[in-house]
């Protein structure tokens, strides 16, 4: 039997492709001011850690100061507002992946650095049966990931040991995150980030289907926080 006692999942790139959206987003912010697109695939960089350092990385190096930033964040959280769900989905599997570890009664928790505003809608929306106890997103008073210390309240809240829980994730913030907290960090190749990142991150176990999740967590047979 898994010694993995509960899971938390990122969000963007790792339960849902909002991919999309977001570089659409960030282009129709860029072009109103009469700036430079990029190309969707450069977004997959651009995300990780927020909305606010999306926006940061999409501008040029010379507009990179903290009140230009601010000022662009605030049109791009607009446009996001605009279409937030235009394009956004699952990745395939997923649905079947949540419902069959939710048969397994294990505690089930999202956090990302998503804005808890678009954390919340986006979970309701495109998980309208979710087995989620908590979606945490983006929070004033809570330090974003790749700081831990949201991992650990959420292990506080579901009264699971951290070494018993799997942080599953696309890129080097998730195992950052996970590795700081204690917790077992596991890697998707379906995201955002390649296998280089996520190893080179600390990943200690890939997989490239969401089928394979529950599969792996029959076979954990060392303390995930090991």
């Amino acid at each position: 039997m898994s010694l993995a006692r509960a899971i938390i999942f990122d969000l963007d790139g790792t339960l849902l492709n909002t991919l999309d959206d977001l570089a659409d987003s960030g282009n129709a912010t860029l072009a109103s001011l009469g700036l430079p697109t990029h190309e969707i695939d450069d977004y997959r960089y651009f995300v990780g850690l927020g909305i606010e350092e999306l926006t940061r990385r999409m501008l040029p190096e010379s507009m990179r100061d903290p009140a230009t930033v601010a000022r662009v964040f605030a049109v791009m959280a607009g446009e996001y507002k605009k279409r937030w769900k235009d394009k956004t989905a699952p990745y395939p599997g997923v649905p079947e992946m949540l419902a069959a570890l939710s048969r397994r009664g294990l505690p089930l928790c999202v956090l990302s650095n998503k804005p808890q505003l678009f954390t919340g809608l986006a979970v309701d929306a495109f998980f309208p049966t979710h087995p989620f106890l908590h979606a945490r997103g983006a929070r004033p008073e809570v330090p974003s990931k790749p700081h831990p210390a949201g991992a650990l309240a959420l292990a506080v809240e579901i009264g699971v040991a951290p070494g018993s829980i799997v942080f599953v994730g696309d890129s080097e913030t998730d195992m950052k995150t996970a590795r700081g907290a204690g917790m077992m960090p596991v890697g998707v190749l379906w995201g955002f980030r390649d296998e280089t990142e996520l190893l080179g991150a600390g990943a200690r176990h890939l997989i490239s289907r969401p089928e394979e999740l529950p599969e792996l967590l029959d076979g954990l047979a060392g303390a995930p926080g090991a």
